[in-house]
């Protein structure tokens, strides 16, 4: 049974920071994958600049391509709106019940999980494995010591992408932020020059 972890997000665009988390946890941690779900749309972010889901899966897709560990996912894309993890969870499970499935989350998310839809459920059927992000709420002291929830150290990773959005739009050389072969495509398609 392969252990897959499931590191959600928009990324909107994807950055080094993204890579880097990713790449921490097939490389210290248990788990023999990191699936990228790429979300059309957070219940969470009503966005204005969210870039088409299909664009942002190609610069994923890019980002990744040297790191056979790591492998994207467009799971949601398939599944009515609005796309919850509990929903996501579940159906991959039912799918693929060869996998062990786990939930990634930077500590941000931690903080306010008990506001997610079927948190509970999450809690208790899938192990959750937190990466270090700043967040000025605290944990509750239920979720921190929880059995199927695990702090990890990988590296606390303070860069934004709706900051890289900003520079481009500032006409900013973002190239180091992001991995070479994202950077290239969304330069030459000119994303998020302009609102």
């Amino acid at each position: 049974m392969k252990k897959i972890g499931l590191f959600f997000g928009s990324f909107n665009p994807v950055h080094i920071g993204h890579l880097i988390i990713a790449n921490y946890f097939t490389e210290h941690t248990p788990l023999d994958e990191v699936w990228w779900v790429v979300s059309p749309q957070s219940p969470f972010k009503q966005e204005m600049e969210l870039l088409d889901e299909n664009e942002r899966l190609k610069m994923v897709t890019k980002a990744i391509q040297d790191y056979p560990k790591l492998k994207a996912c467009s799971i949601e894309f398939e599944l009515p709106p609005p796309q919850y993890t509990i929903v996501t969870l579940n159906h991959l499970k039912r799918q693929m019940p060869q996998h062990d499935f786990s939930l990634l989350m930077g500590l941000d998310n931690l903080a306010t999980f008990s506001q997610w839809k079927g948190y509970a459920t999450i809690l208790e059927n899938y192990p959750i494995r937190v990466y270090p992000r700043k967040t000025k709420k605290s944990i509750p002291h239920a979720l921190a010591t929880h059995p199927n929830v695990t702090l990890t150290n990988a590296p606390e990773m303070d860069i934004s992408a709706s900051d890289i959005r900003a520079q481009i739009r500032n006409n900013k050389n973002v190239k180091p932020l992001l991995p070479l072969e994202s950077w290239r495509y969304l330069k030459a398609k000119g994303f998020y020059v302009s609102t």
